[in-house]
């Protein structure tokens, strides 16, 4: 009895529901980073570097073409959540999503670049470009980790609140 009266007071996360909103607001904040970085030219890369498989270069190099790129990094984050969340969600501390970060920049800009040439190839960018967009996945995987790491291993926030009487 004590235990069900436990979980109706304090519920546990969902976790498709918290990976999808996490997801959304990562996309959201660091795409526009991105975006801001290309605008500042940081960066060389295309806000829309996604979808350079799907879309003509051209259309991306427009303001349409940022926007939906800005969704595609959206669209990508909450994918990347998802994975976070059932994969990783009992890991403490930042550095995992840190390290989530650098793996799908890794992932992104060195594995699978020279077979769907979203951009130059890492060589070939300039530094400031390699280390925007390095800075920018870290930040974003630290969001994602250190977000995640936040809702399910605090246990204070699972700890019965004491009544004052």
């Amino acid at each position: 009895m004590h235990e069900r009266l436990f979980r109706q007071q304090y519920p546990h996360t969902n976790p498709i529901a918290f990976a999808l909103e996490l997801g959304y607001y990562a996309g959201l904040i660091w795409g526009a980073i991105r975006w801001v970085f290309y605008t500042l030219n940081f960066t060389q890369v295309l806000p829309g570097f996604l979808l350079e498989p799907y879309f003509k270069h051209r259309f991306l190099n427009s303001t349409a073409g940022h926007l939906a790129g800005w969704l595609g990094f959206i669209a990508f984050s909450v994918i990347a959540s998802l994975l976070y969340v059932f994969l990783f969600r009992k890991l403490k501390g930042p550095w995992p999503g840190i390290a989530y970060g650098a793996v799908w920049w890794i992932m992104l800009f060195i594995v699978l670049n020279p077979w769907l040439q979203m951009t130059r190839p890492v060589k070939l960018l300039t530094w400031d470009s390699n280390i925007s967009e390095f800075c920018v996945f870290i930040l974003w995987g630290l969001f994602i980790g250190y977000t995640t790491a936040q809702e399910y291993t605090d246990e204070k926030l699972r700890e019965p609140k004491k009544m004052i009487s």
